[in-house]
């Protein structure tokens, strides 16, 4: 089995994308890390924010776990702010922290999304698909979820039963 590790990116920690994530994971056994609890800064051209959570949290994420699974709710039809904000960090692996850029190679992506309509625009997946390839890693698995009365409808928990199965 895979050893994976689930990053939710929301403003809310509690909100409808943390049901999600926490159903996956206790079908998966895979930690939570809430970004929302770390301080990461925006990427910063002459990396004056190396005293950050980003580089510890990133190379404890290389060096333990085979598939990240990353959790956004859709805001204005993209990833969260603060998924974004991560994401463009990923560039410090890229110019001081190399050693950390190289293990992303051969780990596998996977995308949960979370949104109030039952379909994605076209172009959702488009950065993280994109930056997988860039980085040299597997993307292998996406889903949609939403929120019906405050609980996940059958519908959904059928698509995140599916999902499960492709990310062990």
């Amino acid at each position: 089995m895979k050893k994976g590790v689930i990053i939710l990116g929301s403003a809310n920690s509690n909100g409808e994308t943390r049901k999600i994530v926490s159903y996956i994971s206790d079908k998966t056994n895979y930690p939570i890390i809430d970004l929302k609890q770390k301080n990461i800064s925006e990427f910063d051209y002459e990396f004056k924010n190396r005293n950050d959570d980003f580089h510890p949290l990133i190379k404890e994420i290389v060096d333990t776990y085979d598939i990240i699974i990353f959790a956004t709710p859709v805001y204005w039809y993209s990833m969260s702010g603060i998924m974004k904000t991560f994401f463009d960090r990923i560039s410090d692996c890229l110019k001081i922290e190399k050693e950390t850029g190289r293990k992303l190679r051969g780990l596998e992506m996977a995308v949960v999304s979370c949104g109030s309509d039952k379909k994605l625009k076209n172009g959702f997946h488009m950065p993280f698909i994109e930056t997988a390839k860039y980085l040299g890693m597997n993307y292998v698995s996406d889903v949609h979820c939403w929120i019906e009365d405050n609980d996940i409808p059958i519908s959904v928990k059928n698509d995140l039963n599916e999902f499960v199965k492709s990310i062990q």
